[in-house]
């Protein structure tokens, strides 16, 4: 079956900094990553790599800031208050860490600039930001949405959302 829109997919990825040639992430030591093909629910530049694949293909992507995480924005600092940081409440905060933070419009990814102890400084820039990205992708599974999945705009289940 090919990746089309309401497919279901499942894969594993290794990403690179196409700047350093780093590995800054992986999934090939987890499950896969599973989500609803044509919900915007992945970078546009991924999503848009996957049309036509099948189970079992595999490929790897240069996508460029403008088509993953956006382009580094001056002056992102804020300053947040703990409580509303996703965190272990023995999570010992220091600069550099990755964090989810609640806001109103759902969770958002920061990196830590400052801790204190009551509110923290952040970068509310993606920490991908401003980054041209490799993928290197392995089709795992690709599979017809179940209805409630389309309802719901996400895959269910291993590698995607549980309700």
């Amino acid at each position: 079956m090919k990746i089309e829109k309401n497919t279901v997919v499942q894969f594993h990825y290794d990403l690179y900094d196409v700047a350093d040639g780093k590995k800054i992430e992986t999934t090939k030591d987890g499950d896969p990553v599973a989500f609803l093909f044509g919900h915007n629910n992945i970078i546009k530049g991924l999503e848009e790599a996957m049309a036509d694949k099948a189970t079992g293909d595999s490929f790897e992507i240069e996508v460029p800031p403008y088509k993953a995480y956006g382009l580094r924005h001056d002056n992102s600092e804020q300053r947040v208050p703990v409580k509303h940081l996703i965190i272990d409440k023995k999570t010992k905060l220091k600069p550099g860490m990755v964090v989810s933070i609640q806001t109103e419009r759902g969770q958002k990814q920061a990196t830590v600039k400052k801790a204190g102890k009551f509110n923290v400084d952040v970068d509310t820039n993606h920490p991908f930001a401003g980054k041209t990205l490799k993928f290197d992708v392995k089709v795992v599974d690709v599979r017809e949405a179940a209805p409630e999945e389309i309802s719901h705009g996400h895959a269910h289940g291993v590698g995607g959302h549980h309700h």
